[in-house]
């Protein structure tokens, strides 16, 4: 994580989060970074729905694609860039259980990131499927999936 805030230390560029299944573990994982404060504009673990829509996640995009799904997702990256006034966000949402499903479209075992650019209005996203983990392990999977995709935006423009 050291790379990425320096590199946007470098870039002058700032992030936000608003993370839920990770319980605020990204931005614990930015903070542990000395410089942080200059990059991380704002983070919120919106655990509840009712906190992701105080936060400008529509309801309607709940009711129609459940609360797991990108599409919420996608919400909470944009509203938590808009909302921190940051050049990147990040939401995140998802099932952890720390077990195997019965089968593998379960949608209990996904998580759904999305990452938005704002100057380029662009989302970055990923899917995974978290089975066999504990919810740390879960965590720190997610973390890396982060990490690429931060990584992805901010050195190869």
């Amino acid at each position: 994580m050291k790379e990425i805030v320096d590199e946007l230390r470098k870039q002058n560029k700032t992030i936000a989060a608003m993370e839920s299944c990770t319980g605020g573990f990204i931005t614990n994982e930015i903070t542990n970074i000395e410089g942080a404060s200059n990059v991380l504009r704002f983070s919120a673990v919106t655990y509840s729905n009712e906190y992701k829509i105080k936060m400008g996640v529509l309801p309607e995009t709940i009711s129609t694609y459940t609360v797991y799904s990108m599409e919420v997702a996608r919400e909470m990256s944009l509203q938590i860039s808009q909302y921190a006034d940051a050049d990147y966000g990040i939401g995140i949402t998802g099932q952890l259980n720390g077990s195997k499903p019965s089968h593998e479209e379960d949608e209990s075992y996904k998580v759904y990131i999305s990452l938005y650019d704002r100057e380029h209005q662009i989302y970055y996203e990923q899917q995974l499927t978290i089975t066999n983990q504990t919810r740390r392990e879960g965590k720190q999977m997610i973390l890396e999936e982060v990490k690429h995709l931060l990584n992805h935006i901010l050195l190869e423009k």
